[in-house]
């Protein structure tokens, strides 16, 4: 879904030549979209006849993303494509001789935070966001209720799938777009929930700076490698005190 994304950000990016701000700025919503539309038939055709069935969720949703990058394979191409990166976000801010930040980087982390808001904003806000927890924590409770489970699941599917979206708009114009893109955030991903908790939107933006930030102090002098062992092993130790991650569910929707 993140290749999805950005795949639109270059898609736009031909419909619009010479034009590269523009053209990123459309491929938000594009993006979001198209994601979007891919989790919700992803979740109509597969994911809604595995429910209570992880491991085979997990397989599903894994054989899902080979068909995706082969699609794109034969569909697109291959090889990887450059999406150029508009003049307002080129250079970068000298701090000092030792540390200079790049511009690009610096959008795509207030991008980042922007998106972390808005969800916020609709989880904490929102008649949709209300009836996600309540699903979440307990269906069969929510349902007699008078939720629709049903639409929960396909509006949060929707949701995540296109914040996906949105994550493959800002990594173009970080990397090079190509049908592997995806994956070389899928461990890394999985090491953020378990860290930050399961379910919560503030586990996962403190994990992920603080693992960011873990990882790119200890690669100048271990190596790219041996910089995500330490932090997996780091990750390991940690769960052994804290299974449920730095900011666990509390109450009886918890326990069970």
């Amino acid at each position: 879904l993140m290749m999805l994304g950005a795949y639109t950000t270059w898609g736009m990016q031909q419909l619009l030549p010479g034009q590269p701000g523009l053209a990123l700025i459309l491929a938000i919503p594009a993006g979001f979209m198209v994601a979007a539309l891919a989790g919700i038939a992803i979740e109509r055709g597969v994911i809604q006849f595995l429910k209570g069935r992880p491991l085979e969720t997990l397989l599903a949703t894994f054989g899902i993303s080979l068909i995706l990058q082969q699609l794109v394979r034969t569909v697109i191409s291959p090889l990887n494509r450059t999406v150029i990166t508009p003049e307002w976000m080129s250079g970068s801010l000298v701090i000092n001789d030792a540390l200079s930040l790049t511009l690009n980087r610096m959008v795509v982390l207030g991008f980042a935070l922007v998106v972390f808001a808005a969800l916020m904003l609709i989880m904490r806000r929102t008649r949709l966001g209300l009836d996600v927890r309540a699903v979440t924590q307990n269906r069969a409770m929510a349902r007699s209720m008078g939720i629709r489970a049903t639409r929960v699941d396909i509006m949060t599917f929707a949701l995540g799938s296109g914040v996906a979206g949105l994550a493959g708009v800002a990594l173009s114009q970080l990397t090079n777009v190509g049908p592997n893109l995806g994956q070389n955030y899928i461990i890394d991903s999985f090491m953020v929930v378990v860290f930050g908790g399961v379910g919560n939107l503030w586990g996962t933006l403190v994990a992920g700076l603080s693992l960011g930030i873990i990882n790119q102090v200890l690669e100048p002098w271990a190596g790219a490698v041996l910089a995500k062992i330490i932090v997996l092993v780091f990750i390991i130790l940690f769960i052994q005190k804290r299974p449920r991650g730095l900011f666990p569910q509390k109450g009886r929707a918890a326990e069970g």
